[in-house]
C-alpha cells in the first residue's frame, strides 16, 4: 500500500473546504459542551426526577466516561469504514439521544440518554480532526484549520456550564439538550454535500478483541483520577488504577502482535509524534489542574454565585481565539516549532506562578493567572496537535487523533487528582485542628457548618487558599520542566508547515510503514 501521507505540493483547500470546516466546528463545539453543560442543570434535574445520589452522578459521569473509554475504538474505526460515514451515524446518534435526554421521564432514561451522546461525542471528535488532515493537505491551511479546532475545543468546556445557566434560568432543564438539535441537523443536511469521504478500507479486518480491553485500560483510570480528588487515596481509586494500567499492558501487547492493530504502533515511529502525545497530556493537566482550584476559589472563597462564577470564568477564554494564529504565524515566519510549544509551556507555567500570589480576595489576578495559563496551553495544543497529525498517514488520522485526545482525558483527570491532592493536603494542614469533622476535609464542608463555629468560614478560605498557592508552585513546576522536554524532544523532530515547504513529506513513519 501506498504512504498516503506523501501528497502533491501545492494543493490548497478552497471555500468548499473553509465552509464544511465551519459546518463541523459547531457540532465539535456542542460537543465539548456536554461536558460541563449539567452543572447548573443538576439541582432542576433532581427536583424533577429524584435520582439516587448514585444515579446523580453518573447522570453527571457517563457522559465523560463513555466518551473516554469509545474515543481509540471510533478512531480506528473511522480509519477503516471512512470518517465521513462514521461522523453522520454520530451525529444522528447525538441528536437522538439529545432528543431523548431532553424529554426523559426518570433518572434511567437520562443516563442511557447521556451515554449514547457520549457514543455520539466519541465518534464526532476524532472523525472531525482525520477530516481536518484529509480535507487540508496544505501545511500552512491545516495549521489554522487545527488551531481554529483547538480553540472552539478549549472554548466549548467554558461555554457550557455559562449556558446552561442561562437556559435553566429561562427555561426547563431539557433545554440545554435541544440545543444539540439544529447544529446536528446541519451536519446531516449539508455533510454528505460538502465532505469528502476519507478512509483506507485495505486497512485489515477490525480487531474487535482491542475494543474490551482499551474500555478496560481507560476506563479505570479515569475513574479512579476523576474520584480522587474528592474523596482522597482511597484503597478502591488505587485498585481501580492498578487494574486498568494492568489492561493498559496487555491493550499495548496486543496492538504489538496482532496482524491488524486497532491502534498501529508504527505511529509511534513517525518523527514528533510520541512527544506530541505525551505534552499534549501535561498541559491537559495543567488546565484542568488549575481550573478545579479557580471555580471553587470564585464560588466559595469570593461567595459568588454559580452563574456568576461561570460568567467571571468566561473572560479567561476571550484572548484564547487569538492565541493558536498567532502560534500558527510564527511558525511560518521561519520561527521553529520547538520554540514555539516551549514558549506556550513557559506562559503556561506563568499563570500558575501568577495563581501562586493569589490571596483571598484577588478575583483579577486569579482571571488573569487563568487567562495567561489558557493562552500557553492552546499555543502548546494547536501546535502539537498540527505535529502529531502531519506525521500520522491520512489513512490513520483518526486513529491518531483519538490517541491525542485519550491523552487529553488523561492529563485531565491526572491534574485534578495531584494537584488536588496537594491543595487538599495543605488545606488540611492548615485547618485549625479544633475544627469539626466535614470541615477539617474540604472547604464545601467548613462552610457548611461555618454558622455554628465562629471564624471557621474565614480560616477554612485561608486554608483552601493555601493550598491553591500550594497546588500552583507544584503545577508552575512541573510546566516548566514541560518546557524543558519541549526542547529537547522536539528539536530533532521534521518541522512542517512553512508557507512555501512540501506539504506532508513522507516521514519515518511513512517509510517504515509502506507495505
Amino acid at each position: 500500500m501506498t504512504n498516503s501521507t506523501s501528497t502533491s505540493p501545492g494543493v490548497r483547500a478552497g471555500r468548499r473546504e473553509w465552509t464544511a470546516l465551519g459546518v463541523l466546528m459547531l457540532p465539535l463545539l456542542l460537543v465539548s459542551m456536554d461536558v460541563s453543560v449539567l452543572y447548573f442543570a443538576v439541582p432542576a434535574i433532581s427536583a424533577d426526577l429524584e435520582p439516587t445520589g448514585t444515579q446523580q452522578l453518573w447522570i453527571f459521569d457517563i457522559y465523560a466516561f463513555v466518551l473516554a473509554g469509545l474515543l481509540m475504538t471510533m478512531g480506528s474505526l473511522g480509519d477503516r469504514i471512512g470518517h465521513r460515514r462514521l461522523l453522520l451515524v454520530g451525529a444522528a446518534a447525538f441528536g437522538t439521544a439529545s432528543l431523548v435526554a431532553a424529554y426523559a421521564n426518570s433518572a434511567g432514561t437520562l443516563i442511557a440518554a447521556r451515554a449514547v451522546l457520549g457514543l455520539g461525542g466519541a465518534t464526532l471528535m476524532p472523525s472531525t480532526m482525520a477530516m481536518l488532515r484529509t480535507m487540508f493537505t496544505d501545511p500552512g491551511q491545516r495549521a489554522k484549520a487545527i488551531g481554529l479546532w483547538s480553540g472552539v475545543m478549549t472554548a466549548g468546556i467554558a461555554l457550557g456550564s455559562v449556558m446552561s445557566g442561562v437556559l435553566v434560568e429561562h427555561f426547563w432543564w431539557g433545554s440545554v439538550f435541544l440545543v444539540n438539535l439544529p447544529a446536528m441537523a446541519l451536519l446531516l443536511i449539508l455533510g454528505p454535500l460538502l465532505l469528502p469521504e476519507s478512509g483506507n478500507p485495505r486497512s485489515g479486518r477490525f480487531d474487535l478483541p482491542s475494543v474490551p480491553l482499551s474500555m478496560a485500560a481507560v476506563l479505570p483510570v479515569v475513574y479512579g483520577l476523576k474520584e480522587i480528588p474528592s474523596e482522597g487515596w482511597n484503597v478502591r481509586y488505587v485498585v481501580s488504577i492498578t487494574v486498568g494500567l494492568l489492561f493498559a499492558a496487555l491493550f499495548v501487547h496486543r496492538q504489538r502482535t496482532c496482524a491488524a492493530p486497532m491502534i498501529s504502533p508504527d505511529l509511534f515511529r513517525g518523527r514528533g509524534f510520541a512527544p506530541s502525545v505525551a505534552l499534549n497530556l501535561v498541559s491537559a493537566f495543567g488546565i484542568m489542574g488549575s481550573a478545579y482550584f479557580t471555580t471553587q476559589y470564585l464560588q466559595s472563597v469570593l461567595d459568588k454565585s454559580a452563574l456568576e462564577a461561570a460568567l467571571w470564568a468566561l473572560l479567561p477564554s476571550l484572548p484564547i481565539g487569538a492565541a493558536a494564529p498567532v502560534a500558527t504565524r510564527l511558525v511560518h515566519r521561519g520561527v521553529d516549532r520547538a520554540h514555539v510549544v516551549t514558549a506556550g509551556f513557559v506562559i503556561a507555567a506563568s499563570g500558575f506562578a501568577l495563581l501562586a500570589l493569589a490571596g483571598t480576595d484577588a478575583m483579577w489576578l486569579v482571571l488573569t493567572s487563568c487567562a495567561v495559563l489558557a493562552v500557553g496551553s492552546v499555543v502548546v495544543m494547536s501546535q502539537i496537535m498540527d505535529l502529531a497529525m502531519g506525521t500520522a498517514p491520512v489513512e490513520r488520522a483518526g486513529a491518531a487523533s483519538s490517541l491525542m485526545e485519550t491523552g487529553s482525558e488523561f492529563g485531565g483527570a491526572l491534574g485534578m487528582a495531584v494537584l488536588g491532592s496537594v491543595g487538599t493536603a495543605i488545606y488540611r494542614h492548615e485547618i485549625p485542628a479544633s475544627a469539626p469533622g466535614p470541615a477539617r476535609e474540604t472547604l464545601g464542608g467548613a462552610l457548611a457548618v461555618a454558622d455554628r463555629v465562629p471564624g471557621l468560614a474565614t480560616a477554612a478560605r485561608e486554608a483552601f487558599t493555601s493550598g491553591m498557592q500550594g497546588a500552583a508552585v507544584a503545577g508552575a513546576v512541573l510546566l516548566a520542566g514541560a518546557a524543558v522536554l519541549a526542547a529537547v524532544t522536539l528539536r530533532r523532530a521534521e518541522v512542517r508547515g512553512r508557507t512555501g515547504e512540501t506539504p506532508d513529506r513522507p516521514s519515518a513513519l511513512g517509510r517504515s510503514g509502506e507495505a
